[in-house]
């Protein structure tokens, strides 16, 4: 088990399923969101900095993912929003948090700011699509979009032919979305393929994305009655992934979103430049608290 010096592991129950949360640090909340095929784990080379700059800092593994129970059901994006608001409160911690989501995390975190914008004092989201907002072309394989995405939703077909292959798909996926310098080792990537090993846990894990057709219709429609977030938002891609695509997307519906690129990454950020987005979360979380002092924001209880 990954140990980190100065964290702590829980097993938190949560919304109907039980969440593995490293938490760590002193002061205001800092929620960590990862994507897919990862776990937590992936933010451990930005921990350390963060947790230093004056924040409790929150890391789960998804509803069914890593060290996480496993799930049948409850991976719309919405209903995780609730798996890690019951994480804040069986921690003693929130309602309101910044929080960080990187790929499917990022989705959740796009959810929680949507639902709850009043708890969401900085939302910061790292190369991704977000559905209802982009995400149908990222998944237009006709038209240059992502192949993964029909695969991993389509119910049984993926984990029945991953199944015994993880080692192999996992070093695939890893070399073909970091960027040049892929600087994940040959033991990080079995680590992650170890995570999700076997039928029911790649069943699992592929929940997050079968839900994905729902997260887009309300989002949409979301935006389509014109609703905006208020609270400062990060859009951050990688120079060699979605660079700025994600905040050209956002534009309408948060308006003053703040672009950033990581030059020379791919998608995995916190992992292939981990100081760089140190030095953007930092900068952002700062001006967001700023913000945050200038405007009254009225946080309900949780």
């Amino acid at each position: 088990m990954t140990t980190v010096p100065g964290f702590t592991r829980s097993a938190i129950a949560t919304n109907g399923t039980e969440l593995s949360v490293l938490h760590g640090g002193r002061g205001e909340p800092l929620v960590l969101l990862h994507g897919w095929p990862q776990t937590g784990d992936c933010w451990l080379p930005v921990l350390p900095a963060l947790a230093e700059s004056g924040h409790t800092i929150v890391v789960p593994d998804l509803r069914g993912i890593g060290r996480s129970a496993l799930s049948d059901r409850g991976f719309e994006k919405d209903n995780q929003v609730e798996d890690l608001r019951g994480v804040l409160r069986a921690l003693g911690l929130g309602p309101a948090a910044h929080v960080v989501g990187h790929d499917i995390g990022g989705m959740v975190a796009f959810s929680w700011a949507r639902l709850h914008p009043g708890e969401v004092r900085g939302l910061a989201l790292l190369d991704l699509a977000v559905p209802g907002l982009g995400l149908e072309r990222a998944m237009d394989v006709a038209r240059g979009g992502r192949w993964h995405f029909g695969f991993f939703m389509a119910p049984r077909v993926a984990e029945l032919l991953i199944d015994g292959h993880e080692d192999e798909f996992f070093a695939l996926w890893y070399a073909q979305l970091a960027g040049d310098a892929n600087p994940l080792s040959p033991q990080e990537v079995g680590r992650y393929a170890e995570a999700y090993r076997g039928v029911e846990r790649l069943r699992s894990s592929f929940g997050h994305y079968r839900t994905l057709l729902d997260d887009a219709e309300v989002n949409a429609a979301w935006a389509a009655a014109g609703n905006q977030l208020t609270m400062p938002v990060l859009a951050a891609g990688g120079e060699l992934a979605a660079g700025d695509r994600l905040a050209t997307s956002l534009r309408s519906a948060a308006p003053h979103v703040q672009s950033a690129v990581i030059a020379g990454s791919g998608h995995f950020l916190a992992e292939e430049r981990p100081s760089e987005v140190v030095e953007r979360l930092l900068a952002f979380l700062r001006g967001a608290n700023a913000y945050n002092a200038g405007h009254e924001r009225v946080v309900p209880p949780g």
